[in-house]
């Protein structure tokens, strides 16, 4: 009895020591996550404003966000009696373990660095990344968030992006659309292209730069003459322009009678050939 009468004595003795400074420390984490979080409220805000690279600012709050949490988080295990020296020693060593277990991580942490330097693509452009294609929403400190053409979230590991070749089709102010138009053999070829080239050279999202619209004769295949039909637009107008460009071939070389066959395969027997 006297033995637990001890114990518990020094338990209340710890409990009158340290509470207080457990309960500070609470007191100082939510306060210091609430304070944080305002912080890179304001912190997007004024990013807005000065009207910061879209394809930077997600990263910069990120980064800002894990720094401060971290500072928070070593501040309070000081507040409780941990050394800071040793806190920040025995962190040191696990984020060491953690780093090689953890690599990949790195890798990608380090890929998003390098897409803020080299910025082979920003917030907005249409790209092409590890056989994923879409529209770049965010780039974050570990991820690219793409919108695919079916309004599908993907999400590239930035470590990944530098392993593979990129295209990016808006970097460069505009964009080819490839059509191929077939007509019939019978078909009077200078008049099609006359036709095609005519309905480009009207439509309103069809640019003259960096080369005027363009039909040449791509094919000679088995049932027709394929035309290459090559507007150049802005990305965002691709799919617009390249419906419109199509619908209005058909409609337009209907109405001049140009025939756009369709594919047929005759087969002729012989006279002295017995079926069985």
């Amino acid at each position: 009895m006297e033995n637990l009468q001890v114990y518990l004595d020094k338990a209340v003795e710890l409990v009158i020591a340290y509470a207080p400074k457990f309960l500070l420390a609470i007191i100082v984490l939510l306060v210091g996550l609430r304070v944080i979080k305002i912080v890179n409220k304001f912190t997007k805000k004024r990013f807005e404003k000065s009207k910061v690279d879209p394809t930077v600012q997600p990263f910069a709050i990120s980064l800002i966000d894990w720094t401060f949490k971290a500072v928070l988080f070593i501040s309070v295990a000081s507040m409780v009696g941990v050394e800071t020296t040793s806190f920040v020693a025995v962190l040191g060593a696990a984020g060491l373990a953690i780093g090689l277990a953890l690599q990949g991580t790195l890798s990608n942490f380090a890929g998003g660095v390098l897409i803020l330097l080299f910025k082979p693509y920003k917030v907005g452009d249409f790209v092409q990344v590890k056989g994923q294609m879409g529209t770049v929403t965010e780039v974050q400190i570990f991820n690219t968030i793409l919108a695919s053409m079916e309004n599908n979230k993907i999400i590239v590991a930035n470590g990944s992006v530098f392993s593979d070749e990129i295209t990016n089709y808006s970097a460069l102010g505009s964009r080819r659309v490839d059509l191929v138009v077939g007509i019939s053999y019978s078909s009077n070829i200078k008049q099609a292209k006359e036709i095609l080239l005519n309905i480009m050279n009207q439509h309103s999202k069809v640019l003259k730069e960096p080369t005027p619209p363009f039909v040449g004769v791509l094919e000679l295949a088995d049932s027709s003459v394929n035309l290459a039909v090559r507007p150049f637009c802005e990305p965002d107008d691709y799919w617009d322009v390249y419906f419109d460009i199509l619908e209005q071939s058909k409609i337009a070389l209907d109405k001049h009678g140009v025939t756009i066959p369709f594919p047929q395969l005759n087969v002729h027997f012989d006279k002295n050939t017995t079926v069985n």
